[in-house]
């Protein structure tokens, strides 16, 4: 059932809710020019759905009077005054498209970029983010993913407390911003990929519970209530978000969506809504003739999502926490919280080889078993990362790498991203070493929810070791505090890391061992040394990677196989900004060498 309003051109607008709670559902519409509002009822059409056609045009605001109570649209997609005004009529068809030729990348082929509009530039707007896409096309971006951009509480939020899932945040700049950068990407060869939360509600302002049984107490989530995907009237709920999906990827031909947190979906069903939804979304692709992905996040370690029998979800990707927890805590020496799992050499080498490192054995944090085998799950469906919005921002103090790691930690932290076997996500400012933290934001409006917001993040923390008290996350300063520093991005130490990065992703591309489709991935390592080597082939091409964890140097009996190997990058040369290096160029089996501390070095057979 389409639902949410639909503007069908000549002033009239159709509007579809559904409000299974509902006795007497009215529609009240204001002009475009506002100042004047008309009444209109809507006739039951069954199931809960309520439908009008009435005059609207485009600009024109409205509110569902729900039994006498004036509410805004569950699936509106404008609220120009926030979560507690009206809705707006859009017209979609109004906006000019130039991507008739896009086709969408594979996701082997993507290097993702991972962006917050409001922190990304000074502005915090959608538009301005398209003043940058040349920068990243320089650096060799080719997929930008954007954290949710559905209308939230206020004007400072990550996202995640979005209150109407199908409407573009007003102070980001509305529907046409949003159109207006996904067609700017695609001109510039750029996939979009949308961050989009069906775990819950935020806390404050959504209108959605109020019309129908979104929610269930018959299991409880982090954020409270789960969503109903698999009780009574479910169906309705299901269809909400499978429609939401849709909207994105035909009225803003968005390519994929970044599903959050999947393991709050709880779901018994026998067709679970992951499996419901990647049909829908199959279907779509077939009628479009490109495909739209559906990338998930799972805290879970479960390869049903992206698992290729019968009983998984057929989803075309996966977070891989594993990754980032392995290289994070060889790293920076972490043991805090959830890092007590990890440390050490064997985890790093068997994430590099297959995915996850917990793949079943006892886990100290979770003091339980954990995770499932995932060696057979082709490379491709794994996204990697060695920072994100989740592993920076919810540190106590929202300190990133560079904070935490030497300049030559930095340069093997990106080595490791990019290089490995996987699709690499690269989070804004990383790439040249941004210092500014990325704290949690929020603006909500009421006092006692800000208070359960700040008790609830030093709950959070109580696992972690943190250095002093986490900023409040209603501050403008904490916000303030988070936008990126771009004048620093070419900047001594800062533009050679930027310039390691452009040459690691060109490498990637130019060299078909570097691959996620590699026909062999071999990493091993060395426990007491920190040292990890990773081997790559396909079609013709192999390469041999070693990574120095240790901050000494480390004199080894190099690995190499069999032949002539020669040096394409060396992170300790003085190019980019090492203290020198003492590998020789090119090198044969058996060969001994030093490698300096916190280092990493490419070689590539040569015929």
């Amino acid at each position: 059932m389409n639902i949410g309003p639909s503007y069908l051109g000549d002033g009239r607008c159709e509007f579809v809710v559904w409000a299974p709670k509902a006795r007497e559902i009215g529609l009240k519409l204001s002009s475009p020019e506002g100042g004047h509002w008309s009444c209109a009822p809507m006739e039951a059409e069954g199931d809960g759905y309520w439908r009008a056609v009435a005059e609207a045009w485009p600009g024109s605001r409205y509110f569902y009077t729900l039994d006498g109570r004036e509410m805004p649209d569950p699936a509106s997609h404008f609220q120009p005054l926030g979560v507690f005004g009206p809705s707006e009529v859009v017209d979609h068809s109004s906006f000019t498209w130039n991507d008739e030729e896009w086709e969408n990348l594979h996701p082997a082929s993507m290097v993702i970029y991972e962006i917050h509009t409001g922190v990304f530039t000074p502005e915090g707007r959608l538009d301005s983010i398209i003043e940058k896409l040349d920068d990243l096309a320089d650096l060799g971006v080719n997929a930008v993913e954007l954290m949710p951009v559905a209308q939230f509480p206020g004007t400072r939020n990550w996202g995640y407390d979005g209150a109407f899932p199908f409407a573009v945040q007003n102070t980001y700049g509305g529907p046409e911003a949003l159109k207006r950068l996904v067609d700017e990407c695609h001109s510039r060869g750029m996939s979009v990929i949308l961050d989009v939360v069906y775990n819950h509600f935020g806390p404050e302002g959504s209108p959605a519970p109020e019309f129908g049984p979104y929610l269930t107490d018959s299991y409880m989530t982090p954020w409270g209530m789960a969503m109903n995907l698999d009780g009574a009237q479910s169906d309705h709920v299901r269809n909400y978000f499978i429609e939401n999906a849709l909207h994105w990827f035909e009225r803003y031909h968005v390519d994929g969506l970044r599903l959050d947190a999947v393991h709050a979906m709880i779901d018994t069903s026998a067709m679970p809504f992951l499996k419901a939804l990647r049909r829908k979304a199959g279907e779509l692709g077939i009628k479009k003739g490109r495909p739209f992905y559906l990338f998930a996040e799972d805290d879970l370690n479960d390869t049903r999502a992206v698992s290729t029998d019968e009983h998984s979800f057929g989803l075309d990707g996966l977070w891989c926490d594993d990754f980032h927890h392995s290289l994070h805590a060889l790293l920076t020496g972490e043991r805090d919280g959830y890092y007590s799992d990890f440390g050490a050499v064997w985890q790093l080498v068997k994430s590099m080889n297959e995915g996850f490192a917990y793949s079943g054995q006892h886990s100290r944090f979770r003091q339980r078993s954990f995770g499932s085998r995932s060696i057979l799950v082709p490379k491709d469906k794994f996204i990697v990362f060695s920072q994100n919005h989740d592993q920076v921002g919810n540190r106590a103090l929202g300190e990133r790498l560079s904070t935490l790691v030497p300049f030559e930690g930095l340069k093997l932290a990106s080595g490791c991203l990019l290089l490995s076997p996987y699709v690499p996500l690269i989070f804004m400012g990383e790439e040249y070493g941004e210092e500014a933290p990325f704290h949690y934001f929020v603006s909500h409006s009421g006092g006692d929810l800000i208070a359960a917001v700040r008790d609830g993040r030093k709950k959070e923390f109580s696992g972690f070791m943190a250095q002093g008290e986490p900023p409040s996350p209603d501050e403008a300063e904490t916000f303030e505090s988070s936008i990126l520093s771009w004048e620093r991005r070419t900047e001594g130490a800062h533009g050679a890391l930027l310039n390691l990065y452009r040459t690691l992703i060109r490498i990637r591309r130019e060299v078909p061992a570097l691959s996620p489709m590699s026909s062999h991935v071999h990493a091993w390592g060395l426990e007491e040394e920190a040292a990890v080597f990773l081997r790559k082939e396909h079609n013709g091409s192999s390469t041999f990677t070693a990574f120095n964890f240790n901050r000494s140097e480390l004199r080894l009996k190099m690995p190499f196989p069999e032949g002539k190997w020669v040096k394409s990058l060396d992170s300790a040369e003085e190019v980019w900004e090492g203290p020198g290096s003492d590998l020789p160029g090119v090198s044969t089996a058996p060969a001994v060498a030093v490698m300096k501390p916190l280092s990493f070095a490419l070689f590539i057979k040569e015929d």
